[in-house]
């Protein structure tokens, strides 16, 4: 009798329970939402320059990365190297409000590298009710792409501004501009950007026989953080990159490839197969960053653009490889919503992540 007693106590409970569980779930969404409508990490970060991930994944698939992208913050100024699927989720879950974009620079055009840009593009038009298009900077060949994008979303554009009026939506705010820029007859780099004590470089690299392909060095109150792109070992690379701060480098491990690469043909997966085996030749891999960053004086390393993806624990051993036997300062594989600061006024380098 006791038994059952204490079993109808426990059903009681269970019961009572699960009738708050929805008032209770609506108190915790409405603090959750309280404050991530408030969030905004840039303007709790000291002035220097600071490396945010919103997405370290690649073309294959991955679950826990986002595609390519780097925000960097100078200062309150707000930058973003590529945009891939993803990044603009990963932004607000760090706290980084896409209404501070001050323009986004391209390093090649490959579509992992920018299939996020119409979600960057509309978060910032709406978030800042911004009156000027997202301004995309990058090789020749931007101005096509921004105003393909922006044709693909006219129509679209015109229902955000006809649903919520032009005060909240802009119809000059809407879609993309383009900056291009061209590498000076018998010389690799450009100065693309030199405004309040920021100065950024493009470079070229080698991703052939994607051409053209760029990184970029940001310089900002003595800090200096560069961003490969996508590329091969590259003595052009190294020499960009020559006494920074952190090197932001693309990786791929053959080992692992050549692995999948093994199992696609053996499923008979010949195109797979084949394009695995390729793409080895344009992505340098962690030790070739590590000779590179070693050469250049690096002071430290984050690898982004994985690939392959890294699914179990463990799999981050072979992929490093001999990397850090190479290269003695810190070397990171990049996750999502890492940052990476470079505070003005000091060598310290800082890693931590944001949001949630």
């Amino acid at each position: 009798m006791k038994r059952i007693v204490a079993l109808i106590v426990l059903i009681g409970l269970v019961g009572g329970a699960w009738m708050f569980r929805g008032p209770i779930a609506l108190k915790l969404s409405d603090r959750a939402v309280a404050a991530n409508m408030k969030a905004d990490a840039v303007a709790g970060l000291p002035d220097g320059l600071h490396a945010f991930v919103c997405g370290s994944g690649s073309p294959l698939p991955d679950r826990t990365r986002s595609g390519p992208c780097l925000t960097v913050i100078a200062g309150q100024r707000v930058f973003l190297v590529d945009a891939g699927e993803g990044a603009a989720e990963t932004l607000s879950g760090g706290g980084i409000p896409a209404g501070r974009i001050d323009r986004l620079f391209l390093t090649h055009f490959h579509s992992d590298h920018i299939d996020g840009l119409s979600a960057v593009a509309l978060q910032r038009w709406i978030g800042s009710a911004a009156t000027t298009p997202l301004l995309l900077v990058g090789p020749p060949g931007v101005e096509r792409l921004a105003k393909g994008f922006s044709e693909a979303y006219a129509i679209d554009n015109t229902y955000r501004t006809g649903h919520h009026g032009a005060a909240v939506a802009p119809p000059a705010g809407g879609g993309f501009a383009a900056q291009a820029f061209v590498m000076p007859e018998g010389q690799t780099s450009v100065v693309v950007l030199e405004d309040g004590g920021l100065k950024v470089t493009a470079f070229r690299v080698d991703h052939g026989p994607v051409d053209p392909a760029v990184g970029y060095r940001f310089e900002y109150k003595g800090r200096v953080l560069v961003v490969s792109g996508d590329t091969s070992a590259d003595a052009g690379l190294t020499a960009n990159a020559k006494g920074a701060d952190l090197l932001v480098h693309d990786a791929l491990s053959p080992v692992l490839v050549r692995r999948l690469k093994a199992a696609a043909l053996k499923a008979g997966q010949t195109n797979r197969a084949k394009i695995l085996e390729d793409i080895i030749n344009y992505h340098a891999s962690p030790e070739d960053v590590a000779r590179e960053a070693r050469t250049a004086g690096v002071k430290a390393v984050l690898l982004p653009h994985l690939v392959p993806p890294l699914p179990l624990p463990g799999l981050d051993v072979p992929f490093v490889g001999e990397a850090r036997k190479l290269y003695d300062g810190p070397l990171w594989l990049a996750r999502d919503r890492d940052l990476i600061s470079l505070p003005a006024g000091s060598t310290k380098i800082e890693r931590k992540r944001l949001g949630r």
